[in-house]
């Protein structure tokens, strides 16, 4: 019950002509370029081979402390501890800060919370172990901005603190040596989106006083925890980022050169999502799972067999993660299909006993994906219940549970990504108070969206054309990938590749056709049918074999070229509102009894599995709105002549065996939207 909204990017064919012009770009390059907001022909050709980093190291306000402390301990022999975080941008720039102050001679070491023991960030008990073995110097790395009463405490015990973060400071900063993070009021740099690690290098470039050599140091590094923690790839990420990815495929750091391995991807063209989806994954797993001290190792390995040893352990983390998420996901989805007025909800809150803390997170963020609606997943234990939560963009999870944070202990984030503390025996309140707050100030929720460049036509679409976009990379948070629309298209052929993991269709317009690749459908669940008329958002990737290019498409989302993509969204909204008994008296979408017979014949025919737009699209009545379409599937399963389960935009329905005859007027739903009780 997942649908997107549709937008396109705004283009402009007068600038991307003179861009063109001006650059010697390709025509469709420059139009894509300016759908990013790139009309300048300085800022273009920056943005797409720019080799100079921009950013002034000493512009970070308190960089020129932090650099006089960290010397000053350098000079004397101090005993520094590197404080880094259990995430992959905390473990990067722990590698990254504490190999330079070791090539620098330092009397160093590194320190990483454990997710299950402390929990994120510096703590008193930390600092008290730190005292009982001489620590003279803590500098923190993607963390401390927030630790106020701890660096206090430090000072009390006789130890330093710099703290380099990227996170959004308090109202009250550390009384720290030096506190330096790109988020600070009074900060001059206006470069603000950099990850952890990335203010780590720049912490060492000042240190250095060559960015150059840091750079050959260190991009890897950098590319790895950027990319980990989705910063957007714009100005100086760029140049690191790319930088970082020709570091990692020439294999110089042997334990990320193990990881690749094992993960199947060496020889192959390194992008920054196969760093994103494949790397950084197994990276963040050993804190996830309970060992970040094990990514650290694998990074500063240089023997082949240590690395290999390390890259496996990881590897079988990565593993467990994935098993330990599947399983609790599978757990969720079966819990909220028997109660779907829960699905229904503005915002879903989710919760279980001894759930993995590791996952809580990336839970939230499938659930999201799955069912287009803001997702807080938390696990019980103790009688205490923790979680993370994930948001749209344009719904704040951050205000939301400020406005609820008197039954909170604690909370944090910001507006798409946030954490919550509560006792456990407030749970239900809490997922009320949230709903409540939402329904009154988002009475119109919003709608994930499928963002695409421009339409295409297939003849449009060249073996030229995947090389032209392939120097727009590297594509991430801030520069996606393009997709682009091909509207009108007739499905010529669907084939199941991969013993039906995957699909292949064929797609034709104008007499013009092109492979299109519908990655993890099967077929029983693919609803559409050769002859069909489709819309299509695609990537596009270039093909070579035996000397052949071609190009193909990776498919990512279909619907029906007839399909009114307003009527779509509005029928899923109108019935999360029936659901919720919100809708009475004259709704418009209370259905006649010929079109819950529509609904149920169809039914009869066979077992169904596939979106409603495909439902709606199948049954003889095709004057029915989509809203219509819902809740005549409401008021059959209320009536127990359906089973309906739904798992984001696949709903499988199953006709029941007859026990007598069913009055469909006297359901709950139906008896409702007549304005009664019910």
């Amino acid at each position: 019950m997942s649908c997107k909204r549709w937008t396109f990017l705004q283009l402009d064919k007068e600038k991307a002509g003179s861009l063109s012009e001006e650059c010697g770009l390709d025509p469709v390059l420059c139009l894509l370029l300016t759908g990013r907001g790139i009309t300048d022909a300085d800022e273009a050709m920056e943005f797409l081979a720019g080799d100079e980093l921009r950013a002034d190291p000493f512009m970070f306000a308190d960089m020129d402390a932090a650099v006089e402390r960290i010397q000053r301990a350098l000079d004397n022999g101090e005993y520094i501890m590197v404080y880094g975080d259990y995430d992959a941008d905390g473990i990067t720039a722990t590698v990254l800060l504490y190999s330079y102050l070791r090539l620098r001679g330092a009397h160093v070491d590194y320190t990483l919370p454990h997710r299950d023991g402390d929990g994120y960030g510096l703590h008193c008990t930390t600092i008290d172990r730190m005292v009982q073995r001489g620590v003279q110097l803590i500098v923190t790395v993607d963390n401390g901005i927030s630790a106020v009463e701890e660096i206090e405490y430090a000072a009390q015990c006789g130890i330093d603190v710099v703290v380099t973060d990227h996170h959004q400071p308090p109202a009250e900063l550390p009384a720290a040596v030096a506190v330096v993070d790109p988020h600070r009021r009074d900060c001059p740099s206006e470069f603000k989106e950099f990850a952890g690690v990335g203010m780590a290098f720049h912490l060492v470039c000042a240190l250095e006083g060559d960015a150059d050599w840091a750079l050959e140091q260190y991009a890897d590094l950098v590319a790895l925890g950027t990319l980990a923690d989705v910063m957007p790839l714009r100005n100086d990420n760029r140049l690191l980022v790319r930088r970082g990815l020709r570091q990692i495929a020439a294999g110089t750091r042997p334990g990320l050169q193990k990881l690749q391995e094992i993960a199947g991807i060496s020889g192959r063209p390194l992008t920054a999502s196969t760093v994103a989806f494949m790397l950084a994954p197994r990276i963040n797993a050993t804190g996830r799972m309970g060992d970040p001290e094990k990514a650290v190792e694998l990074l500063l390995s240089t023997g082949d067999e240590e690395s290999d040893t390390l890259a496996h352990e990881i590897n079988d983390m990565n593993i467990q993660r994935q098993s330990t998420e599947a399983s609790i996901l599978q757990q969720v989805i079966d819990e909220l299909e028997q109660q779907p007025q829960r699905l229904a909800q503005r915002v879903l809150v989710v919760w279980g006993e001894g759930w993995h803390h590791g996952v809580l997170g990336i839970l939230a963020s499938r659930l999201l994906e799955c069912y287009g609606k803001p997702t807080l997943v938390l696990s019980v234990d103790g009688g205490i219940a923790r979680g993370s939560g994930r948001s749209i963009h344009g719904f704040s999870l951050y205000e939301t549970l400020s406005a609820c944070s008197d039954c909170l202990l604690g909370y944090g984030g910001h507006e798409q990504a946030a954490g919550v503390t509560l006792e456990a025996a407030r749970l239900e309140e809490f997922s009320r108070r949230l709903n409540a707050y939402a329904a009154e100030t988002c009475p119109t929720m919003p709608i994930p969206e499928l963002v695409m460049d421009c339409r295409l036509r297939p003849a449009q679409i060249t073996p030229e054309l995947p090389a032209c976009l392939s120097v727009m990379e590297p594509f991430g948070a801030g520069n996606p990938a393009p997709i682009f629309g091909l509207f009108g298209m007739r499905i010529e052929r669907i084939e199941p590749v991969s013993g039906g993991k995957h699909l292949r269709l064929t797609l034709s317009r104008d007499g013009s056709q092109i492979t299109a690749m519908r990655f993890s459908v099967q077929p029983d669940t693919f609803r559409f049918a050769v002859g069909d008329m489709v819309n299509v958002a695609v990537t596009l990737d270039r093909n070579e074999f035996r000397g052949t290019v071609s190009v193909s498409a990776v498919i990512k989302d279909i619907r029906y070229a007839d399909t009114v993509q307003e009527d779509l969204l509005n029928g899923q909204a109108v019935y999360d509102a029936v659901l919720r008994r919100e809708s009475r008296g004259e709704c418009p979408v209370m259905p006649p009894r010929e079109a819950l017979a529509s609904v149920y014949r169809y039914l009869k025919r066979g077992a169904f599995s596939g979106t409603v737009e495909a439902l709606r699209h199948s049954i003889d009545d095709k004057t029915q709105t989509f809203a219509q379409v819902y809740v005549c599937l409401q008021i059959l399963c209320e009536a127990q002549l359906i089973e309906w389960k739904h798992k984001g935009n696949t709903e499988t329905i199953t006709v029941k065996a007859a026990t007598g005859k069913a009055d469909l007027t006297l359901t709950d739903t139906a008896r409702y939207l007549r304005g009664e009780e019910g």
